[in-house]
C-alpha cells in the first residue's frame, strides 16, 4: 500500500461558496468533476492524494464528529490557515507544534466541516 489515504469527501450545502473558500484558502483553483453536477477535485500533483467537494449523496457537513482531513498546508502551514477567517470560515485551533512531525491546525469550513491542515513549516 503506498498511501494510507485514497481519496476523501468534503460535503457542501452551498457548493458555489465552498469551492470559493477552498480555491481562496489554497490559492489554487478546484477542478471541476468531468459527469458529476456541483463536485470538483482538489487539485493535485502526479502520485499524490486527493480528494473532493460538493454535493454528494447524503453526506452532511459535521464540525464535531467522525474522519479529520488533514490538507497539505505546504511549507508553512500559517499561509492557509491566515485566509481561513477571511474567506469565510473560522480557525479553532491555531498552529500547533507536533514536535519533529511539524505543525497542526483545525477550522471549520463555510458548510461547517471541521478540517485539519498539517506542514512541516
Amino acid at each position: 500500500m503506498a498511501h494510507a489515504i485514497n481519496w476523501f469527501d468534503i460535503p457542501a450545502v452551498d457548493y458555489n461558496r465552498a469551492v470559493k473558500f477552498y480555491s481562496t484558502i489554497l490559492g489554487a483553483d478546484m477542478i471541476p468533476f468531468e459527469g458529476m453536477e456541483n463536485y470538483s477535485m482538489f487539485p493535485s500533483g502526479e502520485n499524490e492524494i486527493s480528494g473532493g467537494l460538493g454535493t454528494v449523496d447524503s453526506l452532511k457537513p459535521s464540525g464535531d464528529s467522525g474522519a479529520l482531513v488533514y490538507l497539505n498546508g505546504g511549507d508553512d502551514l500559517s499561509t492557509v490557515l491566515d485566509r481561513v477567517e477571511g474567506a469565510g470560515g473560522k480557525v479553532v485551533l491555531p498552529k500547533t507544534s507536533i514536535g519533529p512531525n511539524g505543525f497542526v491546525a483545525r477550522f471549520h469550513d463555510t458548510e461547517g466541516n471541521l478540517v485539519g491542515l498539517h506542514s512541516m513549516g
